[in-house]
């Protein structure tokens, strides 16, 4: 599909002064800020980074506080508006390096990050910090089973780790028995860190998810401030669901739409919740097809 790139490294400073790292794709162009899922890594995004950087953008795939290369948190501040913070804090800065506000894609946890970071600054600055918005199997609601199934898979080896690459290959097969198993372990090694004591670790901080500001402290009030946030939404944005995502349903995608009347909706056949790795092909197409129709005055000067 696409060529092959080796992406450049880039260090930013997160809202607590944290440091955060992000591989870039391309040279020049239009800004475009990733952000994984919880969970994941920056990893998650090279096929459709290189897509974005093969079209003339410039593709920041970031990892987030706490997850991959970026910093661990000393205070554990790993709540959805921790990460919020953090995105709007990287967004004022790709604004200023490229006079572009970036469009920005987030999976999951990084979608939720971004729309609580634009619907913060609508409400509160009466601008958008984002020039367009694409979230990836995320809405304010979603199905609490999806959610608890999620969580469980991360949390069942997070502290004891895996013996070996392979044991922890099995794991994720278990999970995801829909996806054809990669030839190489290469690619999950990345999210995976080898511990002083010989075992493989997920790589991000345990405290994501049971620190003193963890992700999931209040679903009733994070789904009310969510809404909020749509509803305030102004920019060009898109949402795209896995057909068989096991978090966001129809009816959840439906309410979303009824909160951003103006989105675009795409719904990728063959993909669960982890829509850009079950079917990166379809995914990238999609999202490369709305950023290409973005107005160049929309996609433009901040």
């Amino acid at each position: 599909m696409t060529r092959h790139l080796t992406p450049a490294t880039a260090t930013f400073i997160g809202a607590a002064g944290n440091r955060l790292v992000a591989d870039v794709f391309g040279e020049s162009g239009p800004p475009v800020l990733l952000l994984h899922g919880g969970g994941q890594t920056r990893h998650a995004w090279a096929k459709t980074a290189a897509g974005l950087a093969g079209s003339g953008h410039l593709a920041y795939a970031l990892d987030q506080r706490g997850h991959g290369d970026s910093e661990w948190v000393a205070s554990g501040a790993y709540a959805f508006a921790d990460y919020a913070q953090d995105a709007k804090a990287i967004a004022a800065e790709l604004t200023r390096r490229s006079a572009t506000k970036p469009v920005v894609i987030g999976a999951s946890l990084g979608g939720i990050a971004a729309l609580l970071a634009e619907g913060e600054a609508e409400r509160d600055c009466d601008t958008s910090i984002f020039s367009a918005l694409v979230l990836v199997d995320i809405t304010p609601r979603v199905d609490p089973s999806g959610v608890a199934k999620v969580l469980g898979f991360m949390r069942a080896n997070a502290h004891e780790g895996f013996a070996s690459v392979a044991e922890a290959a099995a794991a994720v097969a278990k999970y995801l028995p829909h996806r054809p198993r990669p030839r190489s372990h290469e690619g999950l090694k990345k999210n995976l860190r080898l511990s002083p004591d010989g075992r493989w670790r997920w790589h991000w901080d345990p405290r994501f998810l049971e620190g003193p500001r963890a992700t999931e402290a209040d679903r009733q009030a994070l789904e009310a401030t969510l809404i909020e946030a749509a509803r305030r939404i102004r920019i060009p944005a898109l949402l795209v669901r896995g057909a068989s995502s096991e978090l966001v349903k129809e009816a959840h995608a439906k309410e979303f739409l009824e909160l951003v009347p103006h989105a675009d909706y795409v719904d990728v056949g063959g993909a669960r919740h982890m829509v850009a790795g079950d079917r990166n092909d379809h995914f990238s197409t999609a999202v490369l097809s709305f950023i290409d129709r973005l107005p160049a005055a929309t996609h433009g000067k901040p």
